[in-house]
């Protein structure tokens, strides 16, 4: 399997340095990639590589170009570039359509016949699932559910009843939607659990990584905005609200009812509280800690900066827990001060 750069690169807005015709057969890094192959530069750090590549094509900026000693793929964003040219080397089998003679159905349900339902599957009643979907072995999907056209779920994936799910969403290996919420009434000493009725909805175009659990809403629903992406191992807790084309990236925790706004990046390990807005359009760096709303756009982090030794991170947050002491001694010297300079005065 090999195409011509010209074929690879058809559609896309680029131009080509060097031999539209020359033949590519794979995708590899700078330093890694051999005659045949195809390789990208977007990240700086890697720039070194690029006068030495044995690649024969390197996706690249018009100014990185200037130093390629091979065809180059010319364009603005080569990252990008890369992602779809790289799918014509994906190797991934395609599913025949179908229903596996191992899986379960209910009653009423409507399954596409383009659609691929995989081994031991269960699915309850009222189930919708749509054309090209893809099912992959042991899921498990409850009653009105509903899997859009072109959606992927890939083994044991768990949905709870009346999970909605768009259309080209990709669900990842061990993920569960539509558990029920984190909620519960405290009542002399003991806690009651409170009935979660609302349900979950995946719009288009959503992708979520691997191990994730998405809550299903305590009343309004837990939406997952319009191409968002999601990492792997991330609570989404119930009443969530992500917004269109979010990113966040894994580990992540979101508690109940809070709401992120478009175009956000969430950092790794990040903890976003209970009942909090994000803004459109914030960045969120690795392990911070939202514990109030952000209504700005901008970049925000918290914590202490910077990697430092056990024992240097012992002393400073040693430090921390002395403030509020250090302050008063502060004023105490401040006053004395005062009245040292009233009475040198006088």
């Amino acid at each position: 399997m090999s195409y011509s750069l010209a074929e690879l690169t058809q559609g896309l807005d680029i131009v080509i340095q060097g031999d539209p015709e020359c033949r590519i057969h794979g995708v590899a890094t700078l330093n890694q990639a051999q005659s045949g192959e195809l390789a990208f530069l977007s990240n700086p750090l890697y720039k070194k590589y690029l006068p030495a590549t044995q690649a024969s094509a390197v996706i690249l900026s018009a100014d990185d170009a200037q130093v390629c000693l091979v065809n180059a793929i010319i364009c603005k964003n080569p990252y990008f570039v890369y992602s779809r040219i790289a799918t014509r080397f994906e190797r991934k089998t395609k599913p025949l359509p179908g229903i596996h003679p191992t899986a379960v159905v209910g009653k009423n349900c409507s399954i596409d016949p383009s659609a691929s339902i995989g081994a031991h599957c269960s699915l309850g009643d009222d189930v919708k699932i749509g054309p090209q979907a893809l099912i992959g072995p042991n899921c498990v999907i409850g009653d009105h559910c509903e899997v859009g056209e072109g959606s992927q779920l890939h083994a044991r994936v768990t949905l709870y009843h009346e999970v909605l799910i768009g259309k080209r969403v990709i669900i990842a290996s061990g993920c569960v939607l539509g558990s029920d919420g984190f909620g519960f009434s405290k009542h002399q000493g003991v806690w009651h659990k409170v009935p979660q009725v609302g349900r979950v909805v995946v719009e288009d175009d959503v992708e979520i990584g691997a191990n994730c659990a998405i809550d299903r809403g305590a009343i309004e629903d837990t939406v997952i905005g319009t191409g968002v992406k999601l990492d792997n191992l991330i609570q989404v807790g119930h009443n969530v609200r992500i917004g269109e084309h979010t990113a966040i990236a894994g580990c992540a925790g979101i508690a109940g009812s809070a709401i992120i706004g478009k175009h956000c990046l969430i950092g790794g390990g990040t903890g976003v509280g209970g009942h909090t807005t994000i803004a459109d359009n914030v960045a969120v760096t690795g392990m911070t800690a939202v514990t109030k709303s952000i209504r700005e756009p901008g970049i925000y982090s918290s914590g202490v900066g910077g990697l430092v030794t056990n024992q240097e991170w012992r002393k400073h947050s040693a430090r921390v827990h002395q403030l509020a002491r250090l302050v008063e001694r502060v004023k105490t010297l401040e006053e004395a001060l005062k009245k040292f300079m009233g009475e040198t005065a006088s």
